[in-house]
């Protein structure tokens, strides 16, 4: 499964490390997944991969 969030769509992002002598190497910074359990209107329930800010957002929201 992608290393994306089901409901902002966040992934992954490209950056540089640079160290003190502004050497710069690849790096990937990877966005705070959680793995959630949803409970659909069937009584089924469904594993969801969620940012842990897109969870902040829906807490405030409900």
């Amino acid at each position: 499964m992608a290393k994306r969030c089901f409901f902002s769509g966040k992934s992954p992002m490209v950056g540089n490390n640079v160290s003190h002598a502004n050497n710069k190497t690849k790096n990937r910074l990877y966005p705070n997944l959680r793995t959630v359990r949803i409970k659909l209107e069937d009584g089924s329930r469904v594993k969801l991969k969620v940012a842990a800010s897109t969870l902040r957002t829906m807490k405030k929201s409900s």
